[in-house]
């Protein structure tokens, strides 16, 4: 094992890009065209990390005109010059072959909020935080004088007058209810006294035919 590991040391790359799964990244990959090379860009979501050693690979996967496009890419190889991530993503698989089954917003992945690491603390960061704690007069905040207090809330009137509006909109509607019950008895009564001025009329109608049957006999 350690010969192997001897053997592989020389064709390592010393600063292997950070990056995980769900992340998307920019490859930039040499291309020789002839005798000319080039750099191309590859745009994608990485969805497997495999391997160990002058052996691990890495697959991103990217959708070209409603198709999706796989590649394998070593992250050793000198070839691969540089993997930049465009955005963290946030998972939790180590393989998204789930979507290889999947179209259109469905190929999104969640993204996290990029955090740095102890490792790219910035110098005055870890000051800062290593410093011993001033004595809390002393880091007190100052406050501008001219600058009038806030007022204090009087939670009492603030209750009393919610209880007032609330009390308002009950009589209001106590007020609107009373006013359609009595239009219903209103118009109740009203169609009883059109009914009863009817009715005679019926009667004397039909007494005048019995008269008119009587005197025909």
């Amino acid at each position: 094992m350690n010969v192997l590991l001897e053997i592989e040391q020389p064709h390592l790359r010393k600063q292997v890009p950070s990056f995980e799964v769900g992340d998307t990244v920019d490859v930039h990959v040499k291309i020789r065209e002839g005798e000319k090379e080039r750099v191309q860009l590859f745009n994608g979501i990485v969805i497997r990390r495999r391997g160990r050693g002058i052996a691990e690979t890495f697959t991103v996967r990217r959708i070209v005109q409603g198709e999706g496009v796989e590649r394998i890419f070593p992250i050793h190889a000198p070839s691969v010059v540089d993997v930049i991530v465009k955005k963290r993503g946030r998972v939790r698989r180590a393989k998204l072959y789930y979507l290889r089954k999947r179209v259109g917003k469905g190929t999104r992945v969640r993204e996290q909020l990029w955090t740095k690491s102890k490792a790219e603390a910035t110098p005055a960061t870890t000051a800062a935080a290593t410093a011993p704690v001033a004595d809390s007069a002393a880091t007190a905040p100052v406050t501008d004088a001219s600058t009038p207090a806030a007022p204090p809330v009087d939670h009492a009137a603030v209750q009393k007058q919610e209880a007032e509006a609330t009390a308002k909109k009950a009589d209001a509607a106590a007020k609107k209810a009373d006013a359609e019950r009595k239009a219903r008895a209103k118009a109740k009564k009203a169609s009883r006294r059109d009914a009863k001025a009817k009715k005679p009329a019926k009667d004397d109608t039909k007494k005048a035919d019995d008269k008119k049957a009587d005197a025909a006999e």
